[in-house]
């Protein structure tokens, strides 16, 4: 069966605190598993998530700050214990390699998956697959960062009305769709465009372009927002969001789902994050992350 959910790993900025582990976030595309900025302690929140490394299709990380990384070497140890079946994408900023590389090493194992590495070097497409393409977008922070964007292809939607009206039932509903015509009545007469759905990812940054292209007709967009409103000095200091302005990106940009995510330790009540995105205009659905919840992609 078709899934597409958000699965969520870890919450905190900078460091875990007793209730938020470092972030880690793996998104479920239909039989495709695409993990997010696997920081310190990801290999045991998958555990407890129930995620396995046979889940893991790509890793995709934003930025090489510790809490979006550190957890790699043993995703990866992990990957290659398990005998992972199939090859594995990995995407950074090739600014990073250095340092993908040092994780990537960081102590013995023997490598048994094919791990490919495919380097993030400007903004564009990544990679292009049967159900979605991937493309990365610079952000704003004091090191190099990307978010990425999974974009579905565009599909048909059959209007069941217009099928009885031509008198087209049963098998015949199949041939058409992979015909294209039959009898002399085409796909697009009975038909309606389905746009595919689209996920955005976007962790530390300021306000930018690429937040914005990233956030585009998003269906649902995970989005840092460090701080409350009140401390936005700090955030545009430190190269982060408030929840006020990760929601007005989300409003501004019809997002149907917004995830906030990524909390500073200063914060006790996550209330006040979406307190915050409401009274910045946002009123599609709205999800305050917590460590090992999952949440479901809207319905196309």
């Amino acid at each position: 069966m078709s899934v597409r959910e958000l699965v969520v790993l870890g919450t905190a900025s900078q460091v875990p605190t007793r209730h938020r582990n470092h972030n880690g976030y793996l998104l479920r595309w239909d039989g495709q598993g695409v993990l997010f900025d696997p920081g310190e302690g990801t290999q045991r929140q998958m555990l407890r998530a129930g995620v396995a490394a046979h889940d893991i299709d790509r890793i995709c990380v934003t930025h090489f700050h510790g809490d979006h990384s550190l957890g790699l070497a043993g995703v990866i140890q992990r990957i290659n214990l398990d005998q992972v079946p199939h090859p594995v994408a990995a995407h950074f900023p090739a600014s990073g390699q250095r340092y993908f590389d040092r994780l990537r090493h960081a102590t013995a194992y023997r490598e048994t998956v094919s791990l490919t590495e495919v380097p993030v070097l400007a903004d564009g497409p990544l990679a292009v697959t049967d159900g979605y393409t991937l493309d990365a977008y610079k952000l704003s922070h004091p090191v190099e960062s990307y978010g990425y964007r999974l974009t579905e292809p565009d599909g048909r939607r059959l209007l069941p009305a217009l099928l009885a009206e031509r008198g087209i039932k049963g098998p015949d509903v199949g041939r058409l769709q992979r015909e294209g015509v039959l009898d002399g009545v085409t796909l697009d007469e009975v038909s309606e465009v389905r746009r595919g759905q689209r996920f955005a990812f976007v962790m530390d940054t300021r306000l930018c372009d690429g937040v914005h292209t990233l956030a585009e007709g998003a269906d649902m967009l995970v989005i840092e927002s460090t701080f409350l409103d009140e401390d936005v000095r700090l955030a545009t200091d430190h190269g982060h969001l408030t929840a006020g302005q990760a929601a007005r990106v989300a409003r501004e940009a019809g997002v149907r789902h917004l995830v906030l995510t990524h909390f500073s330790q200063r914060y006790n009540d996550p209330a006040d994050f979406e307190r915050q995105a409401r009274a910045a205009g946002f009123e599609g659905e709205l999800s305050i992350a917590q460590d090992l919840m999952r949440v479901p992609l809207p319905k196309r």
